[in-house]
């Protein structure tokens, strides 16, 4: 298990590096994590939801992701309450300090406990992912992803603290010193995270560390720049550049309250012919080519705030001046005619005016649909129904579908035939998929109109092949500066 000092601490990264290391050598790892809190979250085979740092690093395994591997997930929906996913389907809305109370705990404890006992049972190591601090002794009694669950698998714990902050020492042995001693037997190493500069300026700490704490330092890992692993969440994404480059087509993301599964958008970033920004600012959205509305865990309550801050009225003004727009999952529903909530699925407002820009209605579901999918271009202008399937996954609570009198223009259609969002023309659309950016062809009919811009920019690539080789080179950079032969040692009772 890698369990952090502190949140953010590199704790998933690491996690992922490992299950690339351990399938490099010649083992058949899987990650786990009891319970993640994270709005980005993806599908499984098998149409259910589980978050998305366990699935990239599934991916970083070179296995199939799958519920048991973060068999609870909790996805916040305000600052007190979050919609709680159990193996992988919705089991209801919980407020934080009921959740937290150890009434009922019992049963998800049982619950984790077996969908990672049934994971060791097909897998060999598993690497475990901790959460937060293994020193919250406040929450301990009810704890059910640190170190409760370590002593469960029987796992090895590494302790990995972020250096770069500050007070590693004090957080390393604080930590080390809040446990209780059958507790503190189980933290075999520790890692130091996040480090800059020459590595030989701490060569003096690492000794004091050890002595202090009696474990051994299994490394110190560098700051990196130059490796794209997916980000659990999206506190980075208001500082990408909303400067407008020119010979590229700008995409503006909108930054919504409650924006999710915010990787919809990765391969954009890395395309050269693309300048991809985020923001909430009338001024930048006015000189973007293309605005994307991406996912919202509260559509009703992020479509509220575009009208508050004008954002609504900025994105309707664009797409007027010629700007395309497209919305994705919850940004599909903002673009509509309305948004309609009478059984109060996600709050108090039952009804909503979207921004008009397609005309569809959304009615709010307590069901919620999880699935992968494959699907074509649905025949829409310079596209071929017979073209090359391309893949995604919906994960949305809701049902979309046109307006009375208006024609149906799927944007999309299924393998099975099933139809998927909405289109207008080249510049207005929208879809239920998340990833479908993630298909070269799609992004081709996107950045179509702007060939002029775009002639001189480069070409797509292929970004399954690079994040095949991401993964690599995050593995051969902890290899680099981790004492792998002492991990073994550790996994092997040697130590």
């Amino acid at each position: 298990m890698f369990a952090g000092t502190g949140s953010d601490v590199g704790k998933s990264i690491v996690a992922a590096a490992f299950c690339r290391i351990f399938l490099q050598d010649g083992y058949r790892p899987a990650p786990f994590k009891a319970q993640n809190m994270a709005l980005n979250s993806y599908a499984t085979p098998e149409g259910l939801e589980i978050g998305r740092a366990q699935a990239v690093q599934a991916e970083a395994a070179g296995i199939p992701c799958h519920t048991d591997m973060n068999p609870l997930l909790l996805k916040p929906q305000s600052d007190h309450t979050s919609q709680v996913v159990l193996n992988g389907r919705p089991a209801g809305n919980r407020d934080a300090y009921d959740y937290f109370r150890h009434e009922g705990r019992d049963v998800l404890r049982k619950e984790v406990c077996k969908a990672y006992d049934r994971l060791a049972a097909r897998y060999n190591p598993i690497v475990l992912e901790g959460a937060g601090s293994i020193s919250e002794i406040n929450l301990r009694d009810s704890d059910l992803v640190n170190l409760p669950m370590a002593l469960h698998a029987g796992a090895d714990v590494i302790l990995v603290a972020d250096i770069y902050r500050g007070g590693v020492f004090a957080s390393v042995y604080g930590s080390l010193q809040l446990l209780r001693p059958h507790e503190r037997e189980r933290i075999k190493g520790i890692l130091i995270n996040k480090f800059r500069g020459d590595i030989r300026l701490f060569e003096s700490g690492v000794r004091m560390l050890e002595e202090l704490c009696g474990i051994p330092v299994l490394g110190v890992i560098p700051y990196y720049k130059d490796i794209y692993i997916e980000e659990e969440d999206s506190v980075a994404l208001a500082t990408k550049s909303a400067q407008t480059e020119r010979g590229k087509v700008n995409v503006a993301v909108v930054l919504l309250r409650h924006l999710s599964n915010f990787t919809d958008f990765n391969v954009l970033e890395r395309d050269p012919r693309v300048h991809l920004f985020y923001t909430n600012n009338v001024d930048e959205l006015a000189k973007a080519d293309i605005i994307l509305l991406p996912g919202s865990k509260s559509t009703i309550d992020d479509l509220y705030e575009l009208r508050r801050n004008g954002v609504a009225a900025a994105v309707i003004r664009a797409h007027r001046e010629g700007t395309t727009v497209m919305g994705i999952c919850g940004g599909y529903q903002l673009m509509g005619q309305e948004v309609l909530d009478p059984e109060h699925v996600e709050g108090e407002i039952e009804r909503l005016p979207g921004l008009g820009l397609l005309p569809v209605t959304t009615r709010m579901t307590g069901e919620k649909v999880t699935r992968q999918v494959r699907f074509t271009l649905n025949g829409q202008e310079g596209t071929d129904t017979a073209g090359p399937l391309m893949s995604g996954y919906e994960i949305h609570m809701g049902a979309t579908v046109p307006v009375e009198g208006a024609p149906d223009s799927p944007l999309t259609r299924m393998e099975d035939g099933q139809a998927d969002g909405y289109w207008v023309d080249r510049t207005c659309m929208g879809t239920y998929i998340h990833g479908i950016l993630d298909n070269p062809q799609f992004i081709d009919y996107l950045l179509a109109p702007f060939a002029d811009k775009v002639a001189a920019a480069g070409t797509a690539f292929d970004y399954r092949q690079f994040k095949e080789e991401q993964y690599d080179k995050l593995a051969d950079h902890v290899r680099s500066h981790v004492n792998l032969p002492l991990v073994y040692q550790i996994l092997k009772g040697e130590k």
